[in-house]
């Protein structure tokens, strides 16, 4: 049990910090989710967005990190 509290703790940090980050890139004017190649199409009374550059950014990012996390754990 122990393992999971500390994994869930950890979890939560995580979240945080990303929440932060993400809360700090509004204030900043950093346009996630409206960057171009995002596709968005708009007709009648309905719109379909899709943000795969977005999407692919953010997948990156989070590799980088969960990457450098793995390697500080595994000393």
């Amino acid at each position: 049990m122990e393992n999971l509290a500390r994994y869930l703790v950890i979890g939560g940090i995580i979240l945080i910090v990303i929440g932060g980050g993400v809360f700090l890139a509004s204030r900043l004017g950093i346009p996630f989710g409206r960057l171009p190649g995002d596709i968005r199409v708009e007709r009648g009374s309905g719109i379909f967005y899709f943000p795969i550059v977005t999407s692919c950014l953010l997948s990156i990012l989070l590799t980088i990190v969960l990457n450098i996390i793995i390697r500080f754990f595994n000393r």
